[in-house]
């Protein structure tokens, strides 16, 4: 949208302004972000019954085959869409679609259909709001025949349907508190993308894989916003681009990757910490439990590459988004052992731990919150000093150790 030049002489001033917060925002990385108080955290929003495996609100419909181009795919993208249609009227809706070839589709197009969820701030003009950027896949492997895929990625998709729902109203508020012409910081916006296309319909290469995400990359860095606006592209409006994968085993191992998002991946595992202290973890509510994010303690130095992982992220990192990548990927056992069904063990919903998806969401929400500085308006949730029941699920099995090493379907 072309925005309007005025010939006042105020008529330059947002175009400038804009130009000085992008500035400042790139001398002061990872600034404006703001703790949730121990009680904001433990009144974060519960996602009850809706991650219950056969008849959940969230997580259920996604928990069936899903391959792109098929009906199960249109079937998931519609349960997301009705989702954010029916309880998040204040969020925009975006589709981006392409059409490719695959080694199985005999010269065939297959449509990819990526689907963004977003909210800016009222009156907030195109290009003048940067974004962080939470991103699952939504499809399942074309192989073998009724792959689910639960921790890759249904779980993840209903987590973060979890948490749009939880940080809406505390957005509303916010936005509503505040003085659109005395605010002088960053716009901050939010979307959450549901890519399609992820996984190879046969062997992983460069051109098997990763076919929403590529299609998505390539269109964002090439689309321009207009003239003045504090990101020339939805690209480089991309405040950080978090990606979640094969989440929902028990113990997950969460390694840090890159040396420019390491703060932001102590950030979480800061938020796990404070979580397990105040009990409102389920899986595991020992202080003393194994930690999620293994790297927490290390500085960028010290971080490891010897295992890049090819996901999501790819193309969106070699045009220089900046990247935190949420898998559990631990550096000795390798993913879930249900991964791909490589081991004999299905990754479908009864081999959840449905604790462990539970602690994701709530994980995953507050960071969001805290990310866009929503302590004072998030819901209160009453006595702040009750801790979570740690009940279990006896009828879902749960996931034993990952896998032993790592396979080419996401090795890079």
């Amino acid at each position: 949208m072309l925005i309007a030049m005025s010939s006042a002489p105020g008529g330059l001033f947002h175009p400038f302004l804009s130009l000085c917060i992008a500035l400042l925002l790139l001398l002061l990385p990872g600034e404006a972000y703001q703790d949730l108080s121990d009680d904001t955290l433990r009144s974060l929003p519960r996602p009850g019954n809706d991650f219950d495996i056969h008849d959940g609100a969230l997580l259920s419909p996604i928990l069936i085959p899903r391959v792109s181009g098929t009906s199960g795919s249109t079937k998931v993208l519609n349960h997301f869409v009705d989702f954010i249609r029916t309880s998040l009227p204040e969020w925009q809706i975006e589709y981006q679609n392409s059409t490719q070839t695959t080694p199985v589709s005999k010269g065939k197009e297959v449509p990819f259909i990526n689907l963004i969820a977003s909210r800016d701030p009222p009156g907030v003009q195109p290009g003048d709001s940067g974004r962080l950027t939470i991103v699952a896949h939504y499809d399942s492997k074309y192989e073998p025949e009724g792959f689910i895929g639960a921790t890759d990625s249904a779980a993840p998709c209903a987590m973060m349907m979890h948490a749009m729902r939880s940080i809406d109203a505390a957005l509303t508020q916010k936005w509503e508190a505040e003085d659109p012409l005395s605010n002088l910081e960053e716009h901050k916006g939010i979307q959450f993308i549901f890519l399609d296309g992820e996984e190879a319909f046969k062997d992983w290469t460069d051109t098997d894989s990763l076919y929403g995400a590529r299609s998505l990359a390539e269109q964002w860095d090439s689309e321009v916003h207009a003239a003045m606006s504090t990101f020339k592209t939805p690209l480089s409006s991309i405040s950080m681009f978090v990606l979640l994968d094969l989440l929902g085993a028990k113990n997950p191992g969460i390694q840090s990757h890159f040396k420019v998002t390491h703060w932001a991946y102590k950030k979480l595992g800061g938020i796990e910490k404070r979580l397990r202290e105040l009990k409102q973890f389920k899986s595991s509510n020992s202080e003393s439990g194994t930690p999620w994010f293994l790297d927490i303690a290390k500085s960028e130095d010290q971080l490891s590459t010897a295992f890049p992982i090819g996901d999501d992220h790819i193309p969106f990192l070699k045009r220089g988004v900046e990247v935190l990548h949420v898998i559990d990927a631990h550096p000795s056992r390798g993913f879930p052992e249900v991964w791909h069904n490589t081991n004999g063990i299905p990754d479908d919903g009864e081999h959840l731990d449905l604790d462990t998806v539970e602690d994701w969401s709530i994980l995953i929400t507050a960071f969001a919150a805290e990310w866009m500085e929503l302590e004072g308006f998030m819901p209160n949730g009453g006595d702040s000093g009750s801790s979570v029941q740690d009940t279990r699920a006896e009828n879902v099995k749960r996931s034993p150790q990952g896998a032993k090493h790592y396979n080419q379907k996401t090795e890079l």
